[in-house]
């Protein structure tokens, strides 16, 4: 598959993703049982991810988002730049970040620190995928749905200049 000038190959395929994201929200209702979280999707990535995850979690639970980038065509530019942020109290809250990748995990560390200088009560993350620099900082993710070496992907609310996030498979770029 060709999107603008790279070249894509299918390396997760939709009915993986799906039982990934049931497994996932199958640990979720079961570690948040009793507990009302807010569930953080980050734009816009996340889309897909958050909203199948979502309809598969059985608790009250209340939704919010926040919109950052940190990304310039295949690779990320280090700088956050924070485009959109929540603005109701997070203060005593249990919150769950749903990230659509984990790469170098600026943005993450970025969105955790900041929750919990808010006062959260909790604050983890949910990540479809995770890359191996995430893995080398020992990054806090909870819930991990596949882990990826260094390659740059797209598909499933990913994309590359804004193309590909409507495709159901996870696409790898072909070097």
């Amino acid at each position: 598959m060709k999107l603008k000038d790279l070249t894509f190959r299918k390396t997760i395929a939709a009915n993986k993703i799906s039982t990934k994201v049931s497994s996932l929200a199958k640990q979720i209702n079961h570690d948040y049982q009793g507990k009302t979280p807010l569930f953080l999707p980050v734009l816009n990535g996340s889309f897909m991810f958050a909203s199948d995850l979502l309809k598969e979690i059985n608790l009250t639970c209340r939704v919010s988002f926040v919109k950052v980038a940190s990304y310039s065509g295949t690779a990320s530019t280090g700088q956050l730049k924070t485009l959109i942020g929540h603005e109701e109290s997070l203060f005593n809250q249990d919150i769950l970040i749903i990230e659509d990748i984990v790469d170098t995990g600026l943005t993450l560390q970025k969105i955790m620190d900041e929750l919990r200088s808010l006062g959260a009560r909790s604050v983890e993350a949910v990540a479809l995928l995770r890359k191996q620099p995430a893995r080398e900082k020992n990054l806090e993710v909870k819930y991990v749905g596949f882990d990826l070496e260094t390659e740059f992907v797209v598909g499933y609310g990913l994309d590359y200049d804004g193309l590909g996030r409507n495709l159901t498979d996870i696409y790898k770029k072909v070097e």
